[in-house]
């Protein structure tokens, strides 16, 4: 495998290089907008969205529900056989090497692979529902819901697909607009209008469903308008799958296992040894760790095609300066929101109703573990779509077994909290070594000295969020002193960085997104 390399192309101008970075960091930025900004709305509404939920279906049916998902998850890894995550990297490749014919039996082949097992994986969920409700689970209210969960799985499956041959095609913008702007509301209306017709968790996975086919429906319409017309279907053979892109996929696939026992070993294990009141309460408490690493979430969107593309270029100058540039803002763009949520912690839980508030340490757990999964940035993205699946894969195996481990004797004994401590420690972890891995393989890091500077607007900014937290029995309002936290707590962060923690590289990132603004707004303005 060629690996990149770091010396910059002779006769190569220092302005050059910066035309490029900000061309580059301009694009990453505008898509990557886009989709903060829909990802922004969808948090806040999913926000109010849960409370909801919480309170008319109650710690038990989340419960119910988490299970549930956690059966199709793994079953939907089995069934997607890696091909969704593979299809970002090779619609990015192929489309920029012009490689059509390879495009068009990549999508086409994966289609056809994607609907046949899929369907097996379906008709195997539906025929276990007995032993996974009743033998697993021993959860028997479970057993009713099996074969709307296998629905989820399926269409998910697919529209996971279309959505990473978007982020191929670099066109994340549409995709937003349609899951944030459109399959989010919608399934929040027709969850509300259920429940209020007395539907209860029935209501709410049906709503899924439905908003589900509407996605599906409107992401495949732009897939076949953006993609050339030669690689639509034709009465001519298709190619097969190049040998790279089936072990690429095959790799991936390990990985999503991987991943999936790291990410809902907590969930199964909870389910196994508590009831499933605890496992509501629990899925609440890391639904909010979640919403954490929104700007990490945007930024991987695009950058993701990116890597894919520099790499393939050779261009491993810019690939790093992207990448250590991008890491420093998304930590400092998560830091003052992790601040005010472990402050007011017991205060955000209890939003859901009284019998949350006891998740509130799984909080400020999983808010740490969430902190050094942004501090490192990009680093998973980085491996896979250099081509470094295998190493990656290797750091997940190692961190996996200790992850069982770890899970097996802390949740028996601790529970929720138990758990939380598994689940921050395995995120740390694993982060940590592919950061590891990342400065080995391609010789990239994030800049120790970049995050120094954002220390020094840390302090100021944590004091004022402490401020607030003492004056809590003078506002009264918990909602209202979280409310007022978070835009203050950014203020003061954002303001000082400005003032003291900038380099070059993060003015040509100011200059790209104001370029964007003003573009759009002559857009606008031309527009009225």
């Amino acid at each position: 495998m060629a690996t990149l390399t770091t010396t910059p192309v002779e006769g190569t101008s220092l302005a050059a290089d910066s035309h490029v970075f900000r061309r580059e960091m301009g694009q990453i930025s505008r898509q990557s907008g886009v989709f903060f900004a829909g990802t922004l709305f969808t948090t806040a509404a999913a926000y109010f969205f849960k409370i909801y939920l919480a309170r008319v279906l109650g710690a038990e049916a989340l419960g119910i529900y988490a299970l549930g998902m956690t059966v199709g998850g793994v079953l939907g890894i089995v069934a997607a056989l890696g091909l969704p995550q593979a299809a970002a990297r090779y619609a990015a490749v192929y489309r920029a090497t012009g490689r059509f014919e390879e495009l068009r039996g990549f999508l086409w082949r994966s289609v056809a692979v994607l609907l046949a097992s899929n369907i097996l994986v379906a008709t195997v969920m539906i025929a276990a529902r007995h032993w996974i409700a009743l033998r697993f689970y021993h959860t028997p209210s479970l057993m009713q819901y099996i074969v709307l969960f296998a629905a989820i799985m399926l269409l998910g499956t697919f529209t996971t697909f279309l959505g990473q041959v978007l982020a191929g095609y670099k066109d994340v913008t549409v995709r937003t607009v349609i899951t944030n702007f459109v399959g989010s509301p919608l399934t929040m209306i027709l969850t509300v209008c259920l429940l209020a017709l007395g539907a209860g968790l029935r209501g709410y996975v049906a709503a899924q469903i439905v908003s589900s086919v509407v996605v599906l429906a409107l992401m495949a319409g732009v897939v076949w308008r953006l993609t050339p017309r030669t690689v639509r279907p034709a009465l001519t053979p298709l190619p097969g799958f190049e040998s790279e892109a089936w072990w690429f996929s095959a790799s991936l696939f390990a990985v999503q296992g991987l991943e999936f026992v790291l990410a809902q070993l907590d969930k199964v294990l909870l389910g196994l040894y508590t009831d499933v009141r605890q496992v509501g309460i629990y899925t609440v408490a890391v639904a909010l760790t979640t919403f954490l690493p929104l700007a990490l979430q945007s930024i991987n969107q695009i950058f993701s095609p990116t890597i894919a593309d520099l790499h393939a270029r050779g261009d491993a100058d810019l690939l790093g300066r992207l990448y250590r540039t991008l890491a420093r803002w998304v930590l400092g763009l998560t830091l003052p929101l992790a601040m005010v949520v472990c402050t007011f912690a017991p205060q955000f839980m209890e939003i859901f109703g009284g019998e949350f508030r006891t998740g509130w340490p799984v909080l400020v757990i999983g808010t740490f573990g969430q902190l050094i999964n942004c501090a490192v940035g990009s680093v998973g993205l980085l491996l896979i779509m250099s081509g470094n699946q295998n190493k990656l894969i290797r750091v997940q195996l190692k961190v996996t077994v200790a992850t069982v481990i770890l899970g097996l004797v802390c949740i028996p004994a601790y529970g929720i909290v138990g758990a939380a401590i598994v689940s921050a420690a395995s995120n740390a972890a694993i982060n940590l070594l592919y950061l590891r891995e990342v400065r080995s393989t391609l010789r990239m890091a994030p800049s120790l000295q970049g995050y120094v500077r954002l220390a020094g607007a840390t302090v100021p900014a944590m004091a004022i969020v402490l401020l607030l937290r003492s004056q809590l029995h003078l506002l009264r309002s918990p909602v209202l002193t979280i409310v007022l936290s978070i835009p203050l707590a950014y203020t003061v962060f954002l303001a000082i960085t400005f003032l003291f923690g900038l380099d070059d590289d993060d003015r040509l990132v100011i200059g790209a997104v104001k370029s964007r603004l003003r573009q759009t707004f002559w857009k606008v303005a031309e527009a009225a």
